[in-house]
């Protein structure tokens, strides 16, 4: 195991001394090298920012030695470099460049681009506006990645939903909800640019925007509502593997014995099978960069959510009749959780509104999906259309999961579909669809922790930077993958922080109720109250008028509808919990 003093030295030999601002290489390097715990730092990587810290004279020496030593790298950092064509006249803003490392500013921040550069970039044929690569997505591409972002894994808990409500108030709410959410991404989508929706500075994140136009205290609020939905997320992802693992096990075992054996088994091995897999997964590099993630997690939610649309309409022909009533699951129903009251009708009422608004989540990264569309007279436009047409397709689908699952179970809608259907044929096929989930849910959890991880490792790195527990990177060679860059604190903290996701899991493995929660808790303030907000000060609609009075009343109704559901959710744990003994319980 190598101590890595210097990713680079080969490097500093060959570049000029002085940096802007009267900097030294070696003085560029040890700002940030301090912060390699939560940055990744490579040499590439370095490389990168050193283009936005340092001066011209150096530029064309690092590109040159970049260029010589490795281009298929430097074409791959390429987009994420704001530069000029003619760099004899560059300036950055490095005051402002270094305070973005050093801590996160909560005032709104007025963007700004040299003159030199914007000159040259809109006269480019190969940058965009901000100094970037044009982007080249289409509307089609857009549609593409807002359904893959919408269809996951809230699309097995919404026959539960409609089973709760019945077959009026069950499709009804699904359509208002996308309604909803229809709306507000439209609202957020002119939010991408700040100011001028055609010609303003562009955001590149949903915390960017609220930063930019919102700022103070709410970016630290959104901030939190991010972090406390990604590590909520973590506990329902682990649930659900192990309940997708069980269904295989389980009904392997239930054909393997004739139907004689009731194939009764306990969640904590899964979810400990689990939780291992995701210690070993979060250890390794840059895991949320890797660019075919996003396709197998498309490709595994479409294989899933249509092997249960289909099993659902082969039961209802196999059974000739539609199940299910008008109002949902009669008081009186015995569940596995005892005799449905009036009481518990209502709570589980409110908490299927959870589910139904976790099933469309997916304002947090509406940003960054239109980050990728090319520029024209507004973006906006543009993602008004692929947004229509996302949530549409997204809502006919999942219209027929949810129907087609109520009218094969009726009031005994299963919570997780494709474990309802176990113990019938063909069981290989149900195989197919949890291990669809399970592979979907392994990568899902990382792109929902890697942001946690960064953060905590971020903070950390800047609070105690002298510490080498924290900053210092090893190379350890590894055959066929190659150099890893070790870090103790890193290694100790993702390792900590899977075994407690995992512990809550086992402590609290009610899967709709989480989902439940999670929906509820997010919805209002991620897809709701910030798209208004940024909205209203973007427009710079005034109190008390019109459209004004509409917005507010728009997100006090979803926030009743929310804090409804959260109750709801936390009324059914409650009720789960007199059956319950923790780590005990068996399926």
């Amino acid at each position: 195991m190598n101590k890595k003093e210097n990713n680079f030295p080969h490097l500093e030999e060959s570049i000029p001394p002085p940096c802007s601002g009267g900097l030294k290489i070696q003085e560029c390097y040890t700002c940030l090298v301090v912060r390699q715990s939560y940055t990744r730092l490579d040499g590439y990587k370095f490389l990168d920012e050193t283009f936005s810290l340092c001066n011209s004279l150096m530029i064309s020496s690092l590109i040159t030695t970049l260029l010589w030593r490795d281009p298929s790298r430097f074409i791959q950092i390429l987009p994420n470099l704001r530069l000029s064509i003619d760099d004899k006249d560059l300036q950055i803003d490095q005051a402002d460049k270094i305070r973005q490392y050093l801590h996160v500013n909560t005032e709104a921040k007025v963007h700004s681009q040299p003159e030199s550069i914007k000159t040259d970039v809109n006269n480019s044929k190969i940058l965009d506006d901000d100094g970037r690569l044009k982007r080249t997505g289409t509307i089609w591409m857009a549609t593409s990645h807002i359904i893959t972002a919408i269809l996951g894994l809230g699309v097995l808990s919404l026959a539960w939903a409609i089973a709760q409500l019945g077959w009026i108030l069950g499709p009804s709410a699904m359509i208002l909800f996308s309604l909803v959410v229809l709306h507000t991404s439209n609202l957020l989508s002119q939010c991408y640019r700040s100011g001028d929706p055609v010609t303003g500075p562009r955001n590149y994140t949903y915390m960017e925007a609220v930063k930019s136009i919102l700022g103070g205290r709410k970016v630290t609020m959104c901030g939190c509502i991010q972090y406390m939905n990604l590590v909520g997320t973590a506990v329902g992802y682990t649930i659900a593997a192990s309940v997708s693992m069980m269904a295989i096990k389980r009904s392997n075992c239930f054909h393997k014995s004739g139907g004689k054996n009731p194939c009764h088994m306990s969640g904590n091995v899964y979810m400990i099978t689990f939780g291992i897999i995701e210690v070993i997964v979060s250890q390794l590099p840059d895991f949320n960069q890797v660019w075919w993630l996003s396709v197998v997690a498309a490709l595994m939610s479409f294989m899933y959510s249509t092997i249960g649309l289909g099993l659902g309409i082969a039961q209802v022909a196999e059974s000739g009749n539609f199940k299910g009533t008008m109002t949902g699951i009669s008081i009186g129903t015995l569940t596995n959780a005892g005799i449905v009251t009036p009481t518990q009708k209502v709570w589980r009422s409110t908490q299927a509104l959870g589910a139904i608004a976790y099933a469309y989540s997916f304002s947090m990264i509406l940003i960054e999906i239109q980050d990728t569309i090319k520029s024209s007279a507004g973006e906006y436009k543009t993602m008004k259309k692929a947004t229509l047409m996302g949530i549409a397709t997204t809502t006919l689908f999942y219209l027929l999961c949810g129907c087609m699952g109520y009218a094969a179970f009726g009031d005994l809608a299963p919570g997780n579909l494709l474990t309802g259907f176990g113990f019938y044929n063909p069981y290989w096929l149900l195989d197919i669809a949890n291990i669809a989930i399970l592979i979907h849910l392994i990568g899902a959890y990382q792109v929902y922790c890697q942001p946690v991880f960064l953060f905590v490792e971020k903070w950390t790195a800047q609070k105690r930077s002298r510490s080498k527990f924290i900053t210092e990177e090893y190379g350890i060679y590894i055959p066929i993958i190659g150099v890893y860059d070790f870090n103790f604190f890193r290694v100790m903290w993702r390792t900590v922080f899977v075994i407690l996701i995992t512990l809550v899991a086992m402590l609290l493995p009610f899967f709709n109720d989480v989902v439940g929660f999670l929906g509820a808790f997010g919805f209002w303030p991620l897809t709701v109250f910030f798209p208004i907000e940024m909205y209203i000060v973007q427009k710079k609609i005034g109190r008390w008028t019109s459209r004004w009075v509409g917005l507010q009343a728009l997100s006090m109704g979803c926030l009743l509808v929310s804090v409804a559901a959260c109750v709801g959710s936390i009324a059914n744990v409650v009720i789960d919990l007199k059956t319950y003994k923790p780590f005990k319980t068996n399926y």
